[in-house]
């Protein structure tokens, strides 16, 4: 036990020393790239069987592999509460990705993020991933762990738009504009 938080002291070590990039995005329009099937479970407990258990129409899928890229997921909450309120089928999921290594400290992990989230319903959208990486990053795109990605996910498991990094104005018009596209907002 002493020896997995000795590790996870390390990589936090090692990821602040990293700088934050800037987002750099790649639209999938028609894209191949399918979300693989794989399952967690959110801070509330609740198992997950994804991409089957995404429940809008349309997901934003934030993917973060550090404890310290929470910061460069929070860039995208103003976004995602404001695209939120105008489309009522579209649901936004925050996935912690681990290796499968860290399930035997799941419940301290887990527990952890949990007591440093005091919304239950921001628990209720994070699913933390416990994989194998390699496969989930390879039918992802994803060739680095350096920085988050986020995906816009079809209700069949399509990845239609990617962008990776923080959040920038950008990001959120071309993300915006390609869900607008496939899910046109409700007049008020």
């Amino acid at each position: 036990m002493l020896t997995i938080v000795a590790m996870l002291l390390i990589a936090a070590v090692q990821c602040q020393a990293e700088a934050s990039t800037p987002v750099r995005m790649t639209v999938a329009q028609d894209s191949t790239l399918r979300f693989p099937s794989v399952e967690g479970s959110n801070l509330e407990g609740r198992r997950f069987s994804l991409p089957n258990d995404f429940e809008g129409e349309l997901n934003i899928v934030l993917v973060a592999f550090r404890r310290e890229q929470q910061d460069d997921v929070d860039t995208w909450v103003p976004f995602l509460k404001s695209i939120a309120a105008t489309h009522a089928r579209l649901r936004a999921y925050e996935l912690p990705t681990l290796s499968r290594s860290y399930r035997m400290v799941r419940r301290f992990i887990d527990g952890g993020m949990a007591r440093g989230i005091p919304e239950k319903a921001t628990r209720e959208t994070t699913i933390t991933l416990y994989i194998d990486k390699a496969p989930f990053k390879t039918a992802l795109g994803i060739t680095a762990e350096d920085r988050i990605v986020t995906l816009l996910v079809s209700r069949d498991g399509r990845v239609l738009w990617r962008g990776d990094g923080r959040h920038t104005e950008s990001a959120d018009a071309e993300l915006a504009s390609e869900i607008n596209r496939r899910m046109p907002a409700a007049p008020p």
